[in-house]
C-alpha cells in the first residue's frame, strides 16, 4: 500500500470540500462540533474546510483560518501561520476519517482558498 493512497472510509461516509461560506444549517452543526474552538474563531473567516457526512449528518470536519484573521485572539502571539482545527464524533474515530479530512484540507490549492472569499 502506498503512502499517497487515500484511506478507505466506511461505506456510508463521504468526505468533501466545505463550500464557503457555510450554509446556516451547516454552520449550526459546525458550531456544535467545534464548541470550544469557536469561542475565538469565526466561521465567516474560514479560508478552507472539509466535512465528513454519514447518513446525511455532518460527523466531522477539518477547518482552516488564514493567518491574521479574527480566528486569532488579540495578543495570542505570532499570526504568521494559518490555524487548522479538526473534530470528529467519538464513535467515528479510528476509521480513517480524520486522515481523509486532513488530506482533503491539505490538498486545497492556495489560489482557491483566496478565490472563495
Amino acid at each position: 500500500m502506498s503512502a499517497s493512497r487515500a484511506p478507505t472510509l466506511p461505506a456510508r461516509v463521504r468526505v468533501s470540500r466545505l463550500p464557503l461560506p457555510p450554509a446556516p444549517a451547516v454552520e449550526t452543526r459546525l458550531r456544535a462540533l467545534f464548541a470550544a474552538q469557536l469561542v475565538n474563531h469565526h466561521l465567516a473567516d474560514l479560508s478552507a474546510g472539509a466535512v465528513a457526512v454519514a447518513g446525511g449528518k455532518i460527523i466531522g470536519a477539518a477547518l482552516r483560518w488564514p493567518a491574521g484573521s479574527l480566528a486569532f485572539p488579540q495578543g495570542s502571539g505570532p499570526q504568521e501561520q494559518a490555524l487548522e482545527a479538526a473534530e470528529l464524533e467519538s464513535g467515528w474515530r479510528g476509521r480513517g476519517i480524520e486522515e481523509a479530512l486532513r488530506a482533503l484540507l491539505e490538498a486545497e490549492p492556495a489560489h482557491l482558498q483566496t478565490a472563495q472569499r
